[in-house]
């Protein structure tokens, strides 16, 4: 049932965000039933005194560019998150006063609450959250809502549920 409205709620922004690329054969977007866990891993790479820039890879595979703030030692609304590992779900738009679409939660940070995966090009865009986009420049991230979309997609075609995150410096 959540997979469904979750489903539904992506339908409706693909309409509005369609990438250029299509997959023509729609079979090909059917949820597999071998596939049970998602794994995200990022690994940070570029640190500056206004960002942190690293790569999102989905089970294995580079998917994107993430940004986040700089490290100021976990401080609420303007560091990134620790390195570590984290449990991850999918957050719907009717449970954000901010976001009016699906988007993922990261659970269980330490001293922190509501870490998202959000769109948003720069760290201004963000109070902490991880920022996904296709391409990067020094403190920016480009193209984020259709890496967001592209992002939610390959997690719904995974399965959309035991969403795992490890954080990594490089």
């Amino acid at each position: 049932m959540l997979l469904q409205a979750l489903l539904r709620a992506l339908k409706r922004n693909e309409r509005e965000y369609t990438p250029k690329m299509q997959v023509k054969d729609r079979t090909a977007l059917k949820k597999p039933t071998e596939v049970k866990v998602v794994n995200l891993l990022i690994i940070r790479d570029t640190f500056t005194e206004k960002s942190t820039i690293g790569k999102l890879f989905i089970n294995g595979e580079s998917f994107c560019d993430t940004l986040e703030n700089p490290w100021i030692d976990n401080q609420r609304s303007i560091s990134c998150i620790p390195k570590g590992n984290y449990k991850v779900r999918l957050r719907l738009p009717r449970e954000s006063a901010t976001r009016d679409y699906l988007h993922l939660l990261v659970q269980d940070v330490p001293n922190r609450d509501y870490i998202l995966f959000h769109r948003g090009n720069t760290a201004k865009d963000t109070s902490g959250c991880i920022l996904v986009g296709n391409g990067r420049k020094q403190d920016i991230v480009e193209n984020s809502r259709l890496a967001m979309d592209l992002v939610m997609q390959e997690i719904i075609y995974l399965g959309g549920e035991n969403i795992n995150l490890i954080i990594k410096n490089k």
